[in-house]
């Protein structure tokens, strides 16, 4: 019978048939290597489904004393918002991959972080395993019909979810709609790539029947947190859809000669307002359903496990909700998570050295630093950028003109020599990054977080925060990032490092809430999409964009106009957003990341050991884009076992 023949996918000419063969031998759950004791009973289709979600890309691989692992995903490291200190951006004397990324040194002979073929993390693996689960889900004798309909809807969304995985990376892939036979011959897998618009509308007919059958939240939130829901699968079409929308894919000339060898256009060069619209309607249904589930923007009055105090004030509630957002284990914000990432290692390498324990724990390493470039992006304590802010002091931003008043204490240490750019920000600056002099809240004592008794980062050379102890474990740029950090995270009486785990975010509702207010844009209706980013910004502790425009930027009128919002919107993210990996895809997507990476990475003098000293902007490399690096290049020896394959171009 076919069912019970060894079926493979051997896409693009990847392996060899007997490579596939043995590779497929090894994915099936417990090493059975028949697809019927797979699917004998609804335990071991249980099984097989979980291995499915053990396909989504890690976003953090690194442990506290490996340096050498680097992510699946390139959005958290391999773009300019992270610098690593020398220890860590390199093993046995060669650059890590991400390190090798950000530089230009990304190659055609053995791609870094490659999800094509030769990397560990190989999607089209993960797109096998999804058709074997669907074509066999029926033989279970035990697995009831709405288990059967719920499984087959998580099936089809992370099919859809690894088929946009691939198409935010290489653009036009080849859609795995089924898998081939291996008694199909060499022919049949020699496949060639389908246009972007054609996988687009693939993704979306997969989510739009995974939501059919999927629930609105999880049946049991013990067991099932992180697995698709209906809200889930309709903010991946509409992330989807926005990218298909974006000038990377809608009408980039750029891509005029990008074709398959029979001349069939893989990336459309006309713009098509349409695909605007439609993404427009996507948003606005991911919106719906997640409020139907529940979600709604994190404060602290509905937090799980950063418990408010009554005694806080508002500045210490607004920082508490912008990091609760991310930290707070499963919070009503959040959309999707994935709950088996390191979030430890991730905090231990985001938290700085803050006493004399943790300057001897080797749980606190700080060597997750924010660059210079991503200090200056957050906005004035007016809610406008610091160079459109006409009372903000932005040519001498990086002097010390004097101390900081008791009016900043929750936010810096009164009396502290402070730069112009560590004073008069706004709360997202103060929630998301640590520096020199800053006020740092978190747990001491596995007790109440008390404000007044904040901790206060001590980063020039000799302080706590600096590179004293053992490792690698110091910040490069002398920032730290703080809002990956659970404030209840704690040292205990010896030092040892107590970290709380949360789900890493893929999709929370701000982000929903931004990517809308960017369709509405676009499609004309810009005093609507005024809405839906003042509704983060309120959250945020500003104004609404028209009236901080209004009141304090020397461009008043920017927000009321098209370009001047699609500007502030997509600033809204990189600020909103920070360090979760989107403005690595954001600025592919809008074609920005040329204008944005070339150009120096910075930081302050880690080896002043004074004010005069410390407080000296540092160049430590220039990062590196070219315009083939929107996409992702194909290993060349795939390019060469699939004679119908095109590579990227530049590539």
């Amino acid at each position: 019978m076919k069912n019970k023949k060894l079926k493979i996918l051997i896409v693009a000419g990847l392996l060899m048939i007997t490579h596939a063969c043995k590779d497929f031998v090894d994915v099936v759950p417990d090493n059975i290597a028949k697809i019927e004791d797979a699917f004998a009973s609804r335990l071991s289709a249980e099984r097989f489904l979980a291995s499915l979600y053990g396909h989504i890309p890690n976003v953090i691989s690194f442990g506290n004393r490996n340096p050498a692992a680097f992510p699946d995903d390139p959005g958290l490291a391999a773009g300019d918002e992270i610098w690593l200190n020398d220890g860590i951006r390199s093993s046995n004397g060669i650059a890590i991959p991400v390190a090798q990324i950000i530089t230009g040194g990304q190659n055609v002979r053995s791609p870094h972080l490659d999800s094509w073929g030769n990397g560990s993390n190989n999607l089209f693996v993960a797109l096998r395993d999804c058709n074997i689960f669907l074509e066999n889900i029926d033989k279970p004798f035990d697995l009831t019909e709405s288990e059967k309909a719920y499984w087959i809807g998580e099936a089809k969304f992370l099919k859809a979810y690894f088929h946009y995985f691939l198409l935010r990376m290489y653009g036009p892939v080849p859609i795995i709609r089924e898998n081939i036979d291996v008694a199909s011959g060499l022919e049949a897998v020699r496949v060639k790539r389908d246009p972007v618009d054609e996988v687009v509308d693939y993704i979306v007919e997969l989510l739009d029947e995974a939501m059919e059958t999927l629930p609105v939240v999880v049946l049991d939130e013990e067991t099932e947190l992180g697995k698709a829901t209906k809200s889930v699968a309709a903010s991946i079409k509409a992330k989807t859809l926005v990218l298909a929308a974006s000038p990377l894919f809608n009408g980039n000339t750029d891509y005029s000669g990008f074709q398959n060898k029979d001349g069939q256009q893989l990336v459309s060069t006309t713009f098509d307002p349409q695909k605007w619209t439609r993404a427009e309607a996507a948003c606005l249904q991911a919106i719906n359903l997640a409020d139907e589930a529940g979600r709604e923007l994190y404060t602290t009055a509905i937090g799980v496990t950063i418990t408010p105090q009554d005694d806080w004030s508002d500045t210490t509630r607004i920082k508490m909700d912008i990091r609760g957002s991310i930290t707070d284990r499963w919070n009503k914000e959040l959309i999707w998570g994935k709950p088996n990432e390191n979030v430890a290692s991730l905090q231990a390498a985001s938290r700085p050295k803050l006493d004399i324990r943790s300057r001897l724990s080797t749980g606190a390493n700080a060597f997750w630093a924010p660059t210079m470039r991503i200090a200056e992006m957050f906005y004035s304590e007016n809610g406008v950028p610091i160079n459109e802010d006409v009372s903000y002091d932005y040519e001498n931003r990086f002097n010390v003109i004097g101390n900081a008043g008791i009016d900043h204490k929750h936010y810096v240490k009164t009396g502290f020599a402070a730069p112009v750019l560590h004073l008069n920000r706004e709360p997202r600056f103060y929630a998301s990054i640590g520096f020199d002099g800053g006020v740092w809240l978190e747990d001491q004592t596995g007790g109440a977080l008390d404000e007044d008794g904040a901790h206060v980062v001590d980063a020039k050379l000799g302080g706590f925060a600096s590179n004293n102890g053992p490792g690698f474990s110091w910040s490069e740029t002398g920032f730290f990032a703080k809002k990956l950090s659970h404030p209840k995270n704690f040292l205990g009486a010896q030092g040892g490092f107590s970290t709380q785990r949360y789900a890493f975010p893929l999709v929370r509702l701000a982000d929903l809430f931004l990517l809308y207010a960017e369709v509405l844009n676009e499609v004309g209706k810009t005093p609507e999409a005024h809405i839906w980013i003042d509704k983060v910004r309120e959250r945020a502790g500003l104004n609404g964009v028209v009236a901080s425009w209004m009141a304090h930027s020397s461009n008043p009128s920017k927000p009321n106009t098209q370009d001047g919002f699609r500007e502030i919107v997509q600033h809204e993210r990189m600020i909103e957003l920070v360090f979760e990996g989107h403005r690595f895809w954001d600025l592919r997507r809008w074609k920005r990341s040329q204008e944005f990476m070339n150009r120096d990475i910075r930081g302050w003098n880690r080896f002043g050991s004074d004010t005069e000293q410390y407080y000296k902007v540092v160049t430590f490399a220039t990062a590196k884009f070219l315009s083939r690096d929107y996409l992702w290049p194909i290993a060349e020896g795939d390019i060469i076992r699939n004679p119908n394959l095109v590579q990227n171009p530049g590539w």
